[in-house]
């Protein structure tokens, strides 16, 4: 029993230190002398200590410390000039602003204070360097953790290590794989403020350009990000509620089909999949769906990519089902064209 409660007490006593460094690596957050250290710790510690969202929102001077960060490389921008280390200091800032995106005590905060908006310029670059690559993937990571249901959306020290390590991205896509929860159309009671504060950004032509020219890792969270808007009642709608705005999405996931039956990915086809599914829910879209649903989705071409994916192959034939219901044919069969 000594021993039981000498291990207790020293496993307390260890837990008070590790706070103890978790309010000094906060406080130098404040110094940029000391910055760059506390960044790096404090990302380290994120997923451990369940209440350093709120630790960092009510200190003093955190926030601006790390918005600081990322205005700081603003003009590395536009030219591209983003270096590996500046590209590893500010994702290690943003791997905070996802903590704090995803606490459900500074979420709404977190909103109305429009830090995201921070994070847009990130989203319109277009250099294919592994710096502004990582950039791109952590700063849509924390677009992700808006969604409460976005369960462990991006693995920071697994995205360094898939986009510094290897020689190219897509070697790291079986190392993701668990890095993306797929959680559905669960919504809880504060997802609609996100999906609300999203439709009235840009966040929606953002995820469309980097779907159409991103690599394949950034195409699938983009994706991904675009799917549960749409899985959204009131981004279904928005999407759907001006010609412009589905006929824009609908060109971009019909290039996307079109280029993954060239290079197959099963993991992105199957958000591709699950986005026009989602579409054709919407009797407007529905009827353009069945004139521009690609070819390659009504044959076999991604037969031997689905052959043991279940799930994306139901979704694909209840999509067929449902641009096949309601259709006028003539007495043959064969469906008419709209008059």
């Amino acid at each position: 029993m000594l021993a039981t409660g000498a291990a207790v007490t020293n496993v307390t006593a260890l837990a008070q230190v590790d706070r103890e460094k978790i309010y000094q690596w906060i406080n130098e957050l404040s110094s940029p002398e000391t910055r760059e250290n506390a960044l790096l710790e404090l990302s380290k510690k994120r997923e451990s200590v369940p209440d350093l969202a709120p630790m960092l929102w009510h200190s003093c001077g955190t926030i601006a410390a790390l918005l600081q960060e990322i205005v700081n490389i603003y003009p590395s921008i536009n030219p591209p000039t983003l270096t590996a280390h500046q590209s590893n200091r500010v994702c290690n800032a943003l791997a905070l602003l996802q903590c704090v995106a995803s606490h459900p005590e500074t979420r709404s905060a977190f909103l109305a204070a429009h830090i995201p908006l921070f994070l847009y310029p990130f989203l319109h670059t277009v250099s294919k360097t592994r710096p502004f690559e990582y950039l791109r993937l952590t700063s849509l990571g924390v677009i992700g953790k808006l969604h409460c249901c976005f369960i462990c959306f991006i693995d920071f020290s697994i995205l360094k290590w898939a986009l510094f390590t290897h020689t190219g991205v897509s070697m790291s896509l079986n190392k993701m794989s668990f890095c993306i929860s797929f959680a559905g159309a669960l919504v809880k009671t504060d997802e609609q403020e996100v999906i609300n504060f999203l439709l009235t950004t840009e966040i929606i032509p953002l995820c469309l350009r980097i779907m159409e020219s991103g690599s394949e890792l950034s195409k699938t969270v983009a994706t991904f990000i675009l799917q549960k808007i749409l899985l959204d009642d009131t981004g279904l709608a928005y999407i759907c509620q001006t010609y412009e705005r589905f006929s824009h999405v609908a060109m971009i996931l019909g290039k996307m089909v079109l280029q993954l039956s060239k290079e197959p990915s099963a993991r992105l086809l199957k958000h591709v999949v699950r986005c026009y599914l989602r579409l054709s829910d919407n009797l407007r879209a529905r009827e353009a769906l069945r004139q521009c649903l690609p070819d390659q989705l009504k044959d076999s071409t991604f037969a031997q990519v689905l052959k043991d994916d279940t799930t994306t192959k139901r979704w694909l034939a209840q999509l067929v089902k449902n641009l096949q219901e309601g259709q006028v044919t003539d007495a043959r069969g064969i469906p008419l064209a709209p008059q």
